[in-house]
């Protein structure tokens, strides 16, 4: 059996009710003639009354959603924050496990597949992870290409051919050219004076 006082239908009625109360109470102190809501006129109006209790409710669900809104803007940057930690540390564990060396070989495995596009982004990866392995610029999968140039062109007096790297991976991701052969020759020159360094 449902208790009265957790019944919505009740407790609208109630709110209805004090409404109505203190609505009578407010116009009696200034000694205006108010309808009076039991009387045959207004139960005739029972759709004033639903079309009320729709409004009101359409009031409150509209309240929600904009709480709801609000509540989301101010704390998704900090759910998708979290979101990130938890599957940015699964990735990175990943792409430690891919030493430099292991990405060095994938990259000559693409090259002689004629898969230069692929070869090139292999050897840019190891790249990183040589940058990451020597703790010059760790791992951060948010940094862009241009973040992680301005970071090697500060913490490094080589930058050229880490540079070339980047500039090739950027083409690689952005760009309408195809990479070719003389690019991953160029790609390949680039890693091994950056592994003499």
């Amino acid at each position: 059996m449902i208790n009265e006082k957790t019944n919505w239908n009740w407790q609208v009625s109630q709110f209805n009710k004090r409404i109505g109360e203190w609505l009578e109470y407010q116009v009696s102190k200034w000694q205006l003639p108010l309808p009076k809501w039991s009387s045959p006129q207004w139960s005739q109006i029972s759709w004033l009354k639903n079309l009320l209790e729709v409004l009101l409710w359409l009031l409150v669900g509209l309240f929600a959603f904009w709480m709801a809104r609000e509540l989301w803007r101010q704390f998704s940057p900090y759910w998708y924050s979290w979101l990130g930690k938890t599957s940015n540390t699964t990735e990175l564990q990943k792409k430690e496990e891919l030493s430099a060396t292991h990405l060095w070989e994938r990259s000559q495995d693409f090259y002689r597949q004629n898969n230069y596009a692929e070869a090139c982004r292999y050897l840019y990866l190891a790249m990183l992870q040589r940058l990451h392995d020597q703790r010059i610029v760790p791992h951060k999968s948010s940094r862009t290409d241009g973040e992680y140039l301005q970071l090697v062109q500060l913490e490094l007096k080589l930058s050229q051919p880490y540079e070339t790297l980047i500039t090739t991976h950027e083409k690689l991701c952005f760009g309408d050219k195809s990479i070719s052969q003389i690019n991953y020759e160029q790609c390949q020159q680039a890693y091994q004076e950056i592994s003499q360094s």
